[in-house]
This record gives structure tokens, C-alpha cells and sequence, in this order.
């Protein structure tokens, strides 16, 4: 049986980064993600690795963007306001096909909104916060496990197809603390025979670029890009499905959203109300096929969301207008009670909207 230890989620992506090989940290610090960059400020100069606090979260993408021009596995990590100011950097590192993991430990927006836990940054991470045709890998753990595990998965993912990806948490997950074991983490090396590595003339020089002036040369390396993110779409999809399979109510939820969300299931299904969940894990690739096969048989969805309702559009749009869509939410770092979805999936059941 494997040991586990009592840590703080951002603490748990901290360690699983450097279990993964991950030897190289950028950052600086903001509410409610700190503890992930102080962890890394103690442990990297310990292990032979480099921790260094950026001036601006401006710089600290862009020293990421350089690492993972060379191979090496490296990281950053910020909250909601920061994680807007890396957008430029990540459309860059998208654009040169470069693997990276980010971390968004998410506050309440927008501006600087205030450091209670959100997930309104949907938008930015799913549909491309940065600017061109791109995409990250973007994992939502539900729990302090699930931390360490999709930061490990995170950095195979991005080895794999050569793009960055996300950690998108909440800052509830961020800052609370159960067990967790990390004895399964270990780093899984990829050739990469791309990277920047010096050529001791023994080989032509690879070129990191994403400036391209021909039109149809963009225009092409777009197309191949799209490829790819089709064997993502293909491949990558992560969900979990709760109580299902006779199912009248599809609870959509990701976060410490879902966890509210699998609480109300247990309820309602003690009330004679037969409802369950889908919790994406990804929320791109979005979990589509799965939402569109439960619109074959529920009767309605309720996307439940610290948000004014964003990741309600993909379920709307997996679902095919075939079923009604409601949203159950709270925002500006308010999170919902289990009550407030029980009551309102038992609304829908007398027929009350």
C-alpha cells in the first residue's frame, strides 16, 4: 500500500513537477497559488534545479518559453491576473510547438477581482486567452490527488504533442489539504530531437521559431498544428461519470464544483430523484461525445460553475439543443452549496421552470 502524505494542493503540483523531472521553475508570486512557487523556492536549489522569481509574470513566461526551447521540462505558475499577463508568452510557445506546463490557480475576476477561489477563466484557457489558432491541454483535478497526478499527466501530454498544457484549479483545490500519495510519479522521457540543444556540428541547427511571412507557410503550419489537436481531441479526452446510467438529470461540473455537485447527486437520489454527473476532467478536449450520448436520454443539464456561466456553452453546444440547459452558479468567490443544486434539479422535476 502506498504512503501518503497530509499536503496543501499547490504542494502537491510542486512535488509531482520535480517527481515528473521537472527541473526548471519560473514565477512570481499572487493569491492563492504562492505556496506552489515557495515550495519550489526551497526544494529546486536543493535538487540541482533552478528556481528563479521573475520581475513580472511577463518575464516568467518568456524564461519558459527559452527552457522549453532546449527539451528540458520546465514550469510556471500564477492566478487568474497573472495567468492574463502570460497570455502573449503562451501564444508564442504554442506557436513554436513547444511542450510546457502552466498552472492557474484560479481567483475571482475580473481585474484583480479579489483572492477567494473561481473558475471564470474558462474562457482563456479553453477557448486561447493569447492571440492565433491555438489550443492548450487543459486537466481540472477535484481533489489534492488529482493535483499531483494531472501535473504528472500534464508534462506527458505536452512531451507528446509538443504544445503547452494547463493546470486549471480553483483556489479552494489550491489551498486545502488531505492525503495524497506520490510514489507513482516519475518522470517519462521523450526524444526530442527538435530541441535546441547545441550541435557540436554533428547535426543541422534546429530553429525555434513562430514567425513565419509567407502567408501559405502559416497558413500550413496552422493546418499541422490542427492535426494534431485532432489526436488530442481523439485520444485525450478525460471524464468522470457518477450515476449515469439511468440518469434523469446530467449535473455538469468540474472542480470543487463537482465535488458539490457529486454531494447533491447523493441527495437527490435519496429524495427518489434520479440524478448524476459528468465531471470533465479536461475541459479541452471537452468530454463532447459523452454530454451528447446523455442527451439521448435525460431530460435537462445543469452546468454547475463558480462562474457567470462559461463552460455552460460546451455543454450547450455537445448537447445539440436537444435537451434544456440551466445554470447553477455562484461568483466573485462565493461557492455553491449542494442545497442550492438540489433545489434547484428538484424545481425542475415538479416543473417549476
Amino acid at each position: 500500500m502506498s504512503e501518503k502524505v497530509l499536503m496543501k494542493g499547490n504542494e502537491a503540483i510542486a512535488e509531482a513537477a520535480i517527481r515528473s523531472g521537472c527541473r526548471h521553475y519560473f514565477g512570481y508570486p499572487i493569491t492563492p497559488q504562492t505556496e506552489l512557487a515557495a515550495y519550489m523556492a526551497k526544494v529546486m536549489p536543493k535538487i540541482g534545479g533552478t528556481f528563479l522569481q521573475a520581475e513580472s509574470e511577463v518575464a516568467a513566461i518568456n524564461m519558459v518559453y527559452g527552457v522549453a526551447g532546449t527539451g528540458k521540462r520546465v514550469m510556471t505558475s500564477s492566478s487568474s491576473p497573472g495567468v492574463s499577463l502570460k497570455q502573449e508568452g503562451i501564444s508564442y510557445i504554442a506557436g513554436s510547438d513547444l511542450p510546457a506546463v502552466i498552472v492557474n490557480v484560479q481567483r475571482g475576476g475580473p481585474g484583480l477581482g479579489g483572492i477567494q477561489p473561481s473558475q471564470s477563466d474558462y474562457f482563456q484557457a479553453t477557448k486561447g486567452g493569447g492571440h492565433g489558432d491555438y489550443h492548450l491541454i487543459v486537466l481540472t483535478p477535484a481533489s489534492v490527488q488529482e493535483m499531483a497526478d494531472l501535473t504528472a499527466l500534464a508534462f506527458d501530454l505536452a512531451d507528446k504533442y509538443r504544445m503547452p498544457a494547463m493546470i486549471m484549479a480553483d483556489g479552494t483545490i489550491g489551498q486545502m489539504m488531505e492525503p495524497v500519495s506520490l510514489n507513482e510519479i516519475e518522470p517519462h522521457p521523450v526524444e526530442k530531437p527538435w530541441a535546441i540543444t547545441g550541435t557540436g556540428m554533428a547535426r543541422k541547427h534546429n530553429i525555434i521559431n513562430s514567425l513565419y511571412l509567407d502567408p501559405a507557410t502559416l497558413e500550413q503550419k496552422n493546418f499541422e498544428r490542427f492535426g494534431r489537436y485532432k489526436e488530442v481531441e481523439a485520444n485525450e479526452v478525460r471524464y468522470e461519470s457518477f450515476m449515469m446510467d439511468d440518469a434523469d438529470y446530467c449535473l455538469v461540473a468540474f472542480g470543487i464544483a463537482a465535488r458539490i455537485a457529486k454531494n447533491a447527486v447523493a441527495a437527490l437520489r435519496e429524495a427518489g430523484i434520479k440524478a448524476g454527473l459528468i465531471r470533465p476532467i479536461t475541459v479541452w478536449p471537452f468530454p463532447k461525445e459523452a454530454i451528447a450520448e446523455a442527451a439521448d436520454r435525460v431530460k435537462a443539464f445543469v452546468s454547475v460553475e463558480l462562474s457567470m456561466g462559461q463552460m455552460i456553452e460546451d455543454v450547450k453546444l455537445a448537447e445539440g439543443c436537444r435537451k434544456p440547459v440551466y445554470l447553477c452558479n455562484r461568483t466573485g468567490g462565493m461557492i455553491p452549496e449542494p442545497e442550492q443544486v438540489i433545489a434547484l434539479v428538484k424545481s425542475l422535476e415538479g416543473g417549476e421552470n
